[in-house]
């Protein structure tokens, strides 16, 4: 006897990728929301450096799922599922204030048309390449909806990334073949607006606005969750 015919269906798995400048834990507070569903949650841990390490990792988390997958990436996670997700296990992407490359483009070639936004003007790297951003600039520019306290621990655990990583040019685009979400962070300092808009747009999702900062699922997980169960739902 399977294992649907006794326990029903195999749940669908959210794998969460998490962009620059944060880890895993930042999704802390859309978990609960996706485990009440009944979705199994997976935050990675991404290195930050370089995209065939970021993918490796997520590709981890894929093959131990058990059902069928929901990629959601953030920022710079999004270069990634969008690198990744064209698999049969992969239901559908949510790309969440994110990067979603053409075939051959870097993250930084779909940025070119757009001012620099105050969050990337203040990034500093370090003596081996890699881009962090201070205190005061994350709670200014990445995460100024949250309250002070909570800043602060993001600032404290942020995952410094690779600058090479935003020059790296993707060789497959998920979002030409899957059903595509897109959460546009419409006070968003680090990525404008503008450009989040544009991307919707140009990959065809589905695309819900949300006010708030570039980590949405920080300061609305409501909102956040409520996308990613809906693409999780979608047949």
């Amino acid at each position: 006897m399977s294992r649907e015919s006794v326990h029903g269906p195999v749940a669908t798995s959210v794998i969460l990728v998490h962009g620059a400048f944060a880890d895993g834990s930042a999704w802390s507070r859309v978990i609960p929301l996706l485990q009440a569903q009944g979705l199994e949650a997976i935050a990675v841990q991404n290195p930050l450096t370089s995209l065939d390490e970021d993918v490796a990792h997520v590709q981890r988390a894929i093959d131990r799922a058990k059902g069928p997958v929901v990629l959601v990436g953030h920022s710079w996670g999004g270069a990634v599922i969008t690198q990744i997700g064209n698999q049969d296990k992969v239901k559908a992407l949510v790309y969440v204030a994110a990067f979603a490359p053409g075939i051959g483009q870097s993250p930084n070639d779909t940025l070119k048309p757009f001012p620099p936004s105050p969050g990337l003007s203040s990034v500093s790297m370090d003596r081996a390449g890699y881009l962090h951003l201070s205190a005061e600039s994350l709670a200014a520019n990445f995460a100024q909806d949250v309250p002070a306290a909570e800043a602060a621990l993001l600032a404290a655990t942020q995952g410094p990334v690779h600058a090479g990583c935003f020059r790296t040019r993707v060789t497959a685009a998920a979002w030409e073949h899957k059903p595509s979400w897109y959460i546009v962070a419409s006070e968003d300092r680090m990525l404008p607006p503008a450009f989040l808009r544009a991307t919707a747009e140009r990959i065809g999702a589905r695309t819900v606005e949300i006010g708030a900062s570039h980590i949405p699922h920080a300061s609305q997980p409501d909102a956040v969750a409520a996308v990613i169960i809906e693409a999780a739902g979608a047949r």
